[in-house]
C-alpha cells in the first residue's frame, strides 16, 4: 500500500523545497520502503515534478491545441525572447524558470498559464507578457 503514495509524497516534498532532489528521493524511498530507483522513475516519467531547482517563480504555459489555436505559440515566442531562454530553462537572474504545461482543463481562457503551480490566468497574449514577466521578477 506504500507504493501508492510515492506520487504524493513527491508532491508533499515538492511543495515544501520547490523541487525533487537526488535527497528528496532518497527520503520519499526510505519511507516507503522503496529503492531510490523506483521513486526515480515516477519523478521522472512525469512532467509536475521540478527536477532541477527552479527560479524564485515558475511560469507554466499550456501549449495544447485550443491554447495553440488562440495565440499561445506567439506567446511562448515572446516568453522565450523576453527572457532569454527556452523551456525548462531559468532566466540568469534565477527569477523565471519557464515550463511548457499539458492541457489545465480551461480552455474558454486560452492561452491559460499558471503560475507556481497554483495561480492560472487566462487570455494571456503576446501584449501581456511584459507586464507579466516585469510581476514575476519582482516577487
Amino acid at each position: 500500500r506504500k507504493l501508492s503514495a510515492v506520487m504524493a509524497a513527491l508532491a508533499i516534498a515538492q511543495n515544501e523545497i520547490g523541487w525533487v532532489s537526488e535527497s528528496v528521493v532518497e527520503d520519499v524511498a526510505g519511507y516507503l520502503d522503496m529503492r531510490p530507483i523506483a521513486v526515480w522513475e515516477v519523478a521522472t516519467f512525469y512532467g509536475m515534478y521540478n527536477l532541477e531547482k527552479p527560479g524564485r517563480s515558475k511560469l507554466a504555459i499550456c501549449t495544447n491545441l485550443p491554447c495553440a489555436l488562440q495565440g499561445a505559440n506567439k506567446t511562448v515566442d515572446q516568453l522565450k525572447l523576453k527572457l532569454g531562454i527556452d523551456f525548462n530553462e531559468t532566466a540568469l537572474d534565477g527569477s523565471v524558470t519557464l515550463k511548457e504545461a499539458e492541457c489545465m482543463g480551461a480552455c474558454g481562457d486560452a492561452p491559460v498559464v499558471i503560475i507556481n503551480d497554483r495561480e492560472m490566468r487566462g487570455k494571456i497574449g503576446v501584449s501581456d507578457i511584459d507586464a507579466l514577466i516585469e510581476e514575476l521578477k519582482a516577487r
